[in-house]
């Protein structure tokens, strides 16, 4: 196997590993704890399903033949995270980066999925 190969593959995954590092342990601490959570939503079954979400999102996200469909979920889920820090005056910033990281660690996987379709 050639090391150039390997390494650009190892490039080209970083990023969405980074990103599954994140929204893993964010989906399983709410499955787990969504009775100890002091969040906007004090509903721990609603807590749970949102971690749910999550972790099928972050499965369709790595999964490179419904990757669109995961990135799409993620960055929908981690922009009404930023309309809440918004609200509760909280910072707000890393969550506008998840959003951005998310779609960038998308592209650089498949950068054709985001092209347009060319009729000729």
């Amino acid at each position: 196997m050639d090391l150039k190969k390997i390494f650009k593959t190892i490039l080209v995954w970083l990023p969405s590993v980074i990103i599954t590092l994140f929204f893993i342990p964010n989906a399983l601490d709410k499955i787990l704890h969504s009775s100890e959570m002091n969040k906007i939503i004090t509903n721990s079954i609603i807590l749970v399903i949102t971690g749910i979400f999550l972790l099928i999102a972050t499965a369709l996200f790595l999964y490179n033949k419904t990757i669109v469909i995961g990135t799409m979920l993620l960055a929908i889920y981690m922009t009404l995270i930023v309309f809440i820090h918004m609200y509760k005056g909280k910072p707000y910033e890393v969550a506008i980066l998840m959003v951005m990281a998310t779609i960038f660690a998308a592209y650089i996987r498949s950068p054709f999925t985001f092209q347009p379709k060319r009729n000729y």
